[in-house]
């Protein structure tokens, strides 16, 4: 018997997610061969009126191309991609694999060839800001084991996660949408963090099911050259098939002057990537009710409750504060007690304690008016 949450999910995301209209193209893309719901999403875009394209790939197929890649290669395997992708009204990302670490032993010098060909031409270019476009993941074993859940309790947790009301959570975003657009300096603290910056005339974007799954952020940036300070991260961050830990990043006008962490060497050479690698393209504020801790899944983790993450690298164009860079790295921290605590201030104005906001007009955000 199939599982009823699957279609549930399907027509989610092809009716709230990208909105599939009648005679739309949506690309279905699915890394893990995870047949019940690429073939639920098909059968949700044909009574949509859509027209679905499917293409299936292996992380571990994609390791093996990985260890030789060339960059003339890659050019052409870019530019198919992009063309497909260019036809393209919708997109629908479903990764899938069963090894978060397939690719820790591809060498650094090859994965910048992925990001600087498919990367940047066929996503960045194109599917980011050109299609409807949404990610998610597939509950496995392995995903189960990170959360360190039964994989029963694992996929419940799951539904609940990707099936909850996020229209609901979209109107609740309202008010923290429209503070943020007002508000000139944040300042975070916690744990061996105390940072300021300015949000100053960046737009603030909400996400509320319709480009992640599962979803709940409020995402700006800073002013680039306006962070200074010390933040240091209290959950694990995959990147390029290693999990770095007990990172902590200090910053003088917007640039990462030191960085460290259980591999400091590795850590910088990725913010070595270019010069925007240093600077920060994106902070965000995690409103999720069922994310209640890291799972080294960032599209989980950038969703935690009473979290924010601060993101160096390549900035989104809908909230653009001028940094380019071929890397985009979400880190989290958690400001709940259970992690140390925290502050958010917006102009001096306390808003968030503790990962519980505390201003009248924010209180839809806290877990239990979101449930």
């Amino acid at each position: 018997m199939k599982d009823p949450r699957i279609q549930t999910l399907a027509h989610n995301l092809i009716n709230y997610s990208v909105r599939l209209q009648k005679g739309e193209k949506v690309l279905i893309e699915n890394f893990g061969l995870q047949r019940e719901l690429v073939t639920a999403l098909v059968a949700e875009a044909y009574a949509a009126g859509g027209y679905p394209f499917v293409s299936l790939k292996d992380h571990t197929v994609d390791r093996a191309l990985l260890q030789g890649a060339q960059e003339e290669q890659y050019s052409m395997m870019a530019n198919f991609e992009a063309n497909v992708m260019k036809e393209m009204d919708a997109y629908i990302g479903l990764r899938s694999g069963s090894n978060i670490f397939e690719q820790s032993d591809v060498p650094g010098d090859k994965m910048r060839i992925h990001g600087n060909t498919i990367g940047k031409k066929v996503h960045r270019d194109i599917r980011v800001p050109k299609t409807k476009w949404v990610v998610l993941r597939y509950p496995n074993d392995a995903m189960a084991q990170l959360a360190k859940m039964s994989t029963e309790a694992f996929e419940d947790f799951y539904f609940d996660v990707c099936n909850l009301d996020y229209s609901k959570m979209s109107k609740a975003m309202d008010s923290l949408v429209d503070l943020m657009n007002r508000t000139d300096k944040v300042r975070l603290t916690g744990k061996g963090t105390d940072l300021t910056f300015s949000i100053k005339d960046i737009p603030a974007v909400k996400c509320a099911g319709e480009m992640n799954i599962p979803d709940g952020e409020v995402y700006t940036a800073p002013v680039r050259d306006s962070v200074n300070g010390t933040i240091a991260y209290n959950t694990p961050s995959p990147y390029q098939g290693f999990t770095f830990e007990n990172v902590t990043l200090t910053f003088e006008n917007g640039k990462i002057v030191e960085a460290t962490a259980n591999d400091t060497e590795r850590i910088n050479e990725i913010f070595n990537t270019d010069e925007g690698a240093r600077f920060v393209g994106e902070f965000a504020i995690g409103v999720n009710p069922y994310i209640q801790r890291p799972m080294q899944d960032i599209l989980f983790d950038e969703k935690i409750d009473g979290s924010f993450h601060f993101t160096p690298g390549e900035c989104y164009e809908d909230a653009y504060n001028g940094n380019k860079s071929n890397i985009h790295w979400d880190m989290v921290m958690i400001q709940r007690p259970e992690y140390g605590g925290g502050e958010i201030y917006f102009d001096d104005v306390l808003i968030r304690k503790d990962g519980l906001f505390v201003l009248e007009e924010l209180k839809g955000l806290n877990p239990e008016n979101l449930k």
